[in-house]
């Protein structure tokens, strides 16, 4: 897939999320085999550039791959200033975020706020592209309400106002993440635009990554909740694509191996306090089907220290491994 003068490793993408898609993570997804990361989200307001927490969103230090940075805002000519100050800074792609559906964010008229006012969508998009000399893209949904599905609309202008890619999560700003993702919409503007369509919503599985683009005719796939605690499944869903077959399942030695690794890159990031507890929510996710009670997390979620963070995960590897021996055994006996 190419964006720009960008040709990506593959049409795979990891979507941008608040809290989530930060420098340690993007480049644990982007070596699993995403073709392109995309950072958190950043403000348009110029106020807020100083502050710890935007300063580390902007962080690509030591980043490899193509550099894309996702700004929100709702006035044009702040969203200008944020594009070129983000390439200034090193960003390679301009991403605009009409996605969002956080009501702090959409209060502000900014995330998928916008999608109600294609007059501002126009003007937001057409300053940012003539802001800069690198590709902007666009992140939507499939409209305000079910009631008002204007993707298709938005999407012609995005590509009338040069636009180089459009990412469609497929729910509403209404839907926020309830229900299935319909992928109907996000079909009908591939049929409409020329420029690339990219899919988001729901991906949770090779199986299902093929499926939707076959249903939409997408060029690409965007990937958020679906790589929470699960970095592997760029390459599962890559090696599907490629093959037909289902790769390996990670083994918990794998497991085990990624998740120190992560963490480890979460403390050396963030340091070592706001690291170890920024750090939770991501161990929750990777040992979701392992710790269903919830037993282990509880406990990983009291302890304050980097190092026994570590410690107390390679424990629970451990246990984990001699339980599965043991089981191994007794149902060869």
């Amino acid at each position: 897939m190419q964006i720009g003068p960008y040709t990506l490793e593959n049409n795979l993408m990891l979507a941008p999320m608040a809290g989530v898609t930060d420098r340690p993570f993007r480049q644990l997804c982007k070596r699993m085999g995403a073709g392109l990361v995309v950072s958190e989200m950043i403000s348009s307001n110029p106020k807020t550039w100083n502050t710890e927490k935007s300063r580390q969103r902007m962080n690509h230090r030591g980043e490899s791959g193509i550099r894309s940075v996702q700004i929100a805002g709702c006035e044009p000519e702040l969203m200008a200033q944020a594009a070129q100050f983000n390439v200034d800074n090193g960003a390679q792609i301009i991403d605009i975020n009409m996605g969002c559906p956080a009501k702090k964010v959409n209060k502000k008229m900014a995330g998928s706020a916008l999608l109600q006012y294609p007059e501002l969508v126009e003007q937001i998009v057409s300053t940012v592209v003539d802001a800069v000399d690198v590709p902007v893209t666009l992140k939507i949904r499939t409209g305000w309400d079910t009631d008002n599905r204007n993707g298709v609309r938005i999407a012609r202008i995005a590509e009338d106002n040069g636009i180089q890619s459009l990412a469609v999560h497929g729910r509403t700003r209404a839907c926020m993440y309830k229900g299935n993702a319909e992928y109907d919409t996000i079909r009908a503007i591939k049929q409409a635009v020329s420029i690339p369509v990219v899919a988001n919503g729901d991906i949770t599985s090779p199986q299902k990554a093929k499926a939707v683009l076959d249903y939409t005719g997408a060029d690409a796939l965007m990937i958020g909740r679906g790589a929470q605690g699960n970095p592997w499944i760029f390459r599962d869903i890559h090696h599907y694509l490629q093959t037909g077959e289902l790769h390996a399942p990670p083994s918990l030695a794998e497991q085990h191996q990624m998740l120190i690794e992560h963490v480890t890159n979460v403390h050396q990031f963030y340091g070592e306090f706001m690291g170890a507890r920024i750090a939770r929510k991501h161990v929750g996710w990777y040992l979701a089907e392992h710790d269903k009670e919830r037993v282990f997390r509880k406990e990983f979620n009291a302890i304050d220290d980097a190092n026994q963070q570590l410690d107390a995960l390679t424990r629970y590897f451990n246990d984990l491994a001699s339980a599965d021996s043991l089981q191994t055994v007794t149902s060869a006996a």
